[in-house]
Protein backbone atom coordinates (compact mmCIF):
# COMPACT_ATOMS: atom_id res chain seq x y z
CA UNK A 1 0.00 0.00 0.00
CA UNK A 2 1.46 3.55 -0.62
CA UNK A 3 1.79 6.13 2.02
CA UNK A 4 -0.66 8.26 1.23
CA UNK A 5 -3.22 5.29 1.35
CA UNK A 6 -1.84 4.33 5.00
CA UNK A 7 -2.28 7.94 5.98
CA UNK A 8 -5.75 7.90 5.05
CA UNK A 9 -7.00 5.00 6.72
CA UNK A 10 -5.07 5.78 9.74
CA UNK A 11 -6.72 9.06 9.89
CA UNK A 12 -10.19 6.84 9.23
CA UNK A 13 -9.34 5.06 12.15
CA UNK A 14 -8.56 7.20 14.81
CA UNK A 15 -11.95 8.71 14.51
CA UNK A 16 -14.48 5.95 13.29
CA UNK A 17 -18.11 6.88 12.80
CA UNK A 18 -21.40 4.79 13.46
CA UNK A 19 -19.71 2.07 15.31
CA UNK A 20 -21.79 -0.56 17.32
CA UNK A 21 -25.44 -2.29 17.34
CA UNK A 22 -28.14 -0.23 16.08
CA UNK A 23 -31.16 -0.35 18.95
CA UNK A 24 -34.34 -0.41 16.85
CA UNK A 25 -32.90 -1.00 13.37
CA UNK A 26 -35.35 -1.48 10.39
CA UNK A 27 -32.72 -4.34 8.73
CA UNK A 28 -29.62 -6.09 9.58
CA UNK A 29 -27.10 -7.82 7.33
CA UNK A 30 -24.14 -9.50 7.63
CA UNK A 31 -21.24 -10.93 5.33
CA UNK A 32 -18.24 -12.95 6.28
CA UNK A 33 -15.26 -13.89 3.98
CA UNK A 34 -13.76 -17.11 5.09
CA UNK A 35 -10.53 -16.81 3.77
CA UNK A 36 -9.12 -14.12 5.48
CA UNK A 37 -11.58 -14.26 8.48
CA UNK A 38 -13.28 -10.65 8.10
CA UNK A 39 -17.42 -10.68 8.97
CA UNK A 40 -19.02 -7.27 9.26
CA UNK A 41 -22.88 -6.45 10.17
CA UNK A 42 -24.81 -3.97 9.13
CA UNK A 43 -27.44 -1.94 11.24
CA UNK A 44 -30.14 0.54 9.01
CA UNK A 45 -32.37 3.11 9.73
CA UNK A 46 -34.55 4.46 7.59
CA UNK A 47 -37.31 7.41 7.64
CA UNK A 48 -39.31 9.66 5.43
CA UNK A 49 -38.00 12.41 3.97
CA UNK A 50 -40.10 14.27 1.22
CA UNK A 51 -42.29 11.37 0.49
CA UNK A 52 -39.29 9.25 0.19
CA UNK A 53 -38.28 6.32 2.91
CA UNK A 54 -33.96 7.24 2.81
CA UNK A 55 -31.66 6.01 5.68
CA UNK A 56 -31.47 7.96 8.21
CA UNK A 57 -28.97 6.25 9.76
CA UNK A 58 -26.20 2.86 9.88
CA UNK A 59 -23.93 1.73 12.06
CA UNK A 60 -21.78 -1.63 11.95
CA UNK A 61 -19.56 -4.00 13.79
CA UNK A 62 -16.02 -5.44 11.76
CA UNK A 63 -13.97 -8.05 12.79
CA UNK A 64 -11.51 -7.26 10.14
CA UNK A 65 -8.31 -5.49 9.04
CA UNK A 66 -8.48 -1.43 9.80
CA UNK A 67 -9.01 -1.21 5.98
CA UNK A 68 -12.46 -2.87 5.87
CA UNK A 69 -13.18 -0.42 9.47
CA UNK A 70 -12.20 2.55 7.41
CA UNK A 71 -14.39 1.59 4.51
CA UNK A 72 -17.26 0.29 6.32
CA UNK A 73 -17.05 4.28 8.72
CA UNK A 74 -16.87 5.79 5.41
CA UNK A 75 -19.59 3.83 4.09
CA UNK A 76 -22.33 4.52 6.55
CA UNK A 77 -21.49 8.20 6.25
CA UNK A 78 -22.06 7.65 2.69
CA UNK A 79 -25.50 6.15 2.52
CA UNK A 80 -26.87 8.69 5.03
CA UNK A 81 -29.86 10.35 3.13
CA UNK A 82 -29.87 7.88 0.52
CA UNK A 83 -33.21 5.47 -0.46
CA UNK A 84 -32.24 1.88 -0.64
CA UNK A 85 -31.69 1.94 -4.25
CA UNK A 86 -29.49 4.99 -4.26
CA UNK A 87 -27.72 3.13 -1.86
CA UNK A 88 -27.36 -0.50 -3.53
CA UNK A 89 -26.47 1.65 -7.14
CA UNK A 90 -23.25 2.76 -5.62
CA UNK A 91 -20.06 0.88 -6.58
CA UNK A 92 -17.59 -1.14 -4.47
CA UNK A 93 -15.21 2.13 -5.01
CA UNK A 94 -17.94 4.97 -4.12
CA UNK A 95 -17.69 3.21 -0.75
CA UNK A 96 -14.64 3.82 -0.01
CA UNK A 97 -15.38 7.51 -0.41
CA UNK A 98 -12.29 9.77 0.92
CA UNK A 99 -9.80 6.48 1.00
CA UNK A 100 -9.99 6.81 -3.17
CA UNK A 101 -8.91 3.88 -4.98
CA UNK A 102 -7.38 0.57 -3.04
CA UNK A 103 -4.98 -1.28 -3.83
CA UNK A 104 -6.04 -5.06 -5.34
CA UNK A 105 -4.56 -6.56 -2.44
CA UNK A 106 -7.72 -4.19 -0.63
CA UNK A 107 -10.53 -4.17 -2.80
CA UNK A 108 -12.13 -6.62 -0.63
CA UNK A 109 -12.56 -4.98 2.16
CA UNK A 110 -14.77 -2.95 0.20
CA UNK A 111 -16.22 -5.51 -1.10
CA UNK A 112 -17.19 -6.85 2.66
CA UNK A 113 -18.85 -3.44 3.50
CA UNK A 114 -20.47 -4.12 -0.31
CA UNK A 115 -21.92 -7.32 1.03
CA UNK A 116 -23.30 -6.70 4.50
CA UNK A 117 -24.61 -3.58 3.00
CA UNK A 118 -26.97 -5.54 0.24
CA UNK A 119 -27.61 -7.70 2.88
CA UNK A 120 -29.41 -5.33 4.82
CA UNK A 121 -30.69 -3.63 1.79
CA UNK A 122 -32.01 -6.45 -0.39
CA UNK A 123 -35.33 -7.51 0.08
CA UNK A 124 -34.40 -11.24 -1.30
CA UNK A 125 -31.97 -11.40 0.68
CA UNK A 126 -32.35 -13.98 4.08
CA UNK A 127 -30.31 -12.22 6.08
CA UNK A 128 -32.12 -8.78 5.73
CA UNK A 129 -34.97 -9.09 8.74
CA UNK A 130 -36.33 -6.06 10.58
CA UNK A 131 -35.34 -5.76 14.64
CA UNK A 132 -38.11 -7.43 16.63
CA UNK A 133 -37.34 -5.32 20.05
CA UNK A 134 -34.61 -2.53 20.43
CA UNK A 135 -31.14 -4.26 21.43
CA UNK A 136 -31.11 -3.33 25.05
CA UNK A 137 -34.43 -5.02 25.44
CA UNK A 138 -33.60 -8.21 23.83
CA UNK A 139 -31.56 -10.41 27.14
CA UNK A 140 -28.86 -11.58 24.68
CA UNK A 141 -29.20 -9.73 21.59
CA UNK A 142 -26.75 -11.93 18.83
CA UNK A 143 -23.70 -10.14 17.80
CA UNK A 144 -20.88 -10.98 15.40
CA UNK A 145 -18.60 -12.67 18.47
CA UNK A 146 -21.77 -15.32 18.72
CA UNK A 147 -21.16 -16.35 14.98
CA UNK A 148 -17.65 -17.83 15.66
CA UNK A 149 -18.31 -19.02 19.11
CA UNK A 150 -21.74 -21.02 18.61
CA UNK A 151 -21.83 -23.71 16.39
CA UNK A 152 -24.33 -24.00 13.87
CA UNK A 153 -26.53 -27.10 13.31
CA UNK A 154 -25.49 -29.44 10.95
CA UNK A 155 -22.21 -27.73 10.34
CA UNK A 156 -18.57 -28.78 9.68
CA UNK A 157 -17.45 -30.69 13.71
CA UNK A 158 -14.12 -30.33 14.28
CA UNK A 159 -12.66 -33.62 16.92
CA UNK A 160 -9.38 -32.96 17.97
CA UNK A 161 -6.94 -36.32 18.49
CA UNK A 162 -5.94 -37.13 21.67
CA UNK A 163 -2.21 -38.85 21.71
CA UNK A 164 -3.55 -42.20 21.73
CA UNK A 165 -5.55 -42.13 18.13
CA UNK A 166 -2.67 -39.32 16.54
CA UNK A 167 -0.76 -42.30 15.13
CA UNK A 168 -3.23 -45.12 15.43
CA UNK A 169 -6.49 -45.78 13.93
CA UNK A 170 -8.38 -43.16 12.56
CA UNK A 171 -12.13 -42.00 14.54
CA UNK A 172 -15.06 -42.99 12.80
CA UNK A 173 -16.91 -39.88 10.91
CA UNK A 174 -19.29 -37.59 12.40
CA UNK A 175 -22.73 -38.75 11.13
CA UNK A 176 -23.55 -34.52 10.95
CA UNK A 177 -20.39 -33.35 9.44
CA UNK A 178 -19.13 -33.02 5.83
Amino acid sequence: MNQDLEKRIREAMANPQNIGELAGADSVGMVGNSECGEMLRMWVKFKEENGKKVIDRATFQSFGCETAIAVASLATELIRGKTAEEALALKTEELAGELGPLPPMKIHCAQLVEGALRSALDPQSEATKPAAAPLSAQPSAPNLLDNFTKPKEGGVRLVFLDEKTKGGSQPEADSKGS
